[in-house]
């Protein structure tokens, strides 16, 4: 293993119920109601697809950007009250530095986004930091994984990924990494190279290691 990529909403924080809340808010200034299952839709992707999803389901006559700023801002000032890091999280990521594994986080959230959840993190926990604003495609593309790997100048096929959604574990399987997946709202099956768990604490860098073909 050369390196650990870590997702950040749902895997490394539990802010899936944050983006709930604020697409539950934005929906309402549209009037329209928003519900769980139409947050399942959106899971592990972009920005982009957020807003158009949202507007079709609203049908409002509303510029996409206004939207998303709304999004942008709702989260970011939800976040500065406080982030709950995913159990084992921080335990698993001061073990992986410990022991001198690069760790970067991969997340199809906005930079605005990332540095809020980072403030609470700690930047200086990750080598690199991989975001919706530094790709062209985000996930289920491979690109933002085969990123971190050059960021970090390692082999994709010789990076562990730490996964909560399909859409997610898409990407990385498809950029040629191994997978542990820790499945928050939607199911994700076990398959050659995936590890799946309930959650991280039932994760040890050796059940990473063991991921990777010898």
């Amino acid at each position: 293993m050369q390196a650990a990529l870590f997702d950040m909403d749902g895997l490394l924080v539990d802010t899936e119920k944050v983006w709930l809340e604020i697409e539950t808010a934005v929906m309402a200034r549209l009037g329209t109601a928003w519900s769980a299952e139409h947050q399942a839709h959106l899971l592990g992707g972009s920005m982009e697809r957020t807003v158009a999803y949202m507007l079709e389901v609203s049908g409002a006559d509303l510029p996409p950007e206004t939207l998303w700023r709304w999004m942008v801002d709702g989260m970011v000032g939800a976040l500065a009250e406080g982030v709950h890091v995913m159990p084992g999280a921080a335990e698993l990521l001061d073990g992986l530095r410990a022991e001198g594994v690069p760790v970067a986080l991969v997340t199809s959230s906005l930079r605005d986004i990332a540095d809020a959840v980072l403030k609470a993190v700690g930047r200086e926990r990750f080598d690199a930091v991989v975001t919706a604003d530094d790709v062209t495609r985000t996930k289920p593309d491979p690109e933002p994984y085969l990123t971190a790997a050059r960021l970090l100048g390692v082999q994709p096929v010789r990076c562990v990924v730490l996964e909560d959604s399909p859409t997610g574990v898409a990407a990385a399987t498809a950029a040629g990494c191994a997978v542990v997946a820790v499945p928050s709202v939607l199911p994700v099956e076990p398959a050659p190279g995936r590890l799946v768990v309930s959650s991280l604490t039932e994760v040890t860098i050796a059940d990473l290691r063991a991921l990777v073909p010898a």
